[in-house]
């Protein structure tokens, strides 16, 4: 259903009156203080009611562990990298072969139109013939 009358400035305020957004509420950690939402575990220690749910030291220790060894692979990628590209470099300064020099060497080339000669036409094409 199309609502056909518009709604005044007063009326429209009031449907919004709700739409306010509220602070949400927060427990306090027993183990550490800390604020949490409530019937929710601790993010901070990984405590609910008193008891561990998570072991969130391990789980940090964990993390730390592998970003480090993250990092570590990523440098070992880029060494490698760099090594690569060094070798390239003093392979190209030790030939000292410029695309002049290797395309006079070439005393034969293969034409377009051979290779055009052995191409077919596609199998639907044939099926329906």
């Amino acid at each position: 259903m199309v609502v056909r009358m518009r709604h005044t400035r007063a009326h429209t305020a009031n449907r919004r009156s709700h739409h306010a957004l509220k602070a949400p509420t927060l427990a306090t950690c027993t183990n550490c203080q800390a604020n949490h939402r409530p019937h929710h575990m601790c993010q901070a220690c990984g405590f609910y009611k008193g008891r561990v749910v998570i072991d969130m030291l391990a789980k940090t220790e964990a993390r730390t562990a592998r970003m480090t060894a993250k990092k570590e692979a990523i440098k070992g990628q880029q060494a490698a990298e760099e090594v690569e590209g060094e070798a390239q470099g003093m392979l190209d300064q030790e030939s000292n072969v410029t695309p002049d020099r290797v395309s006079a060497g070439k005393t034969k080339t293969l034409a377009a139109p051979a290779t055009a000669k052995t191409k077919r036409n596609s199998p639907r094409k044939e099926q329906g013939a």
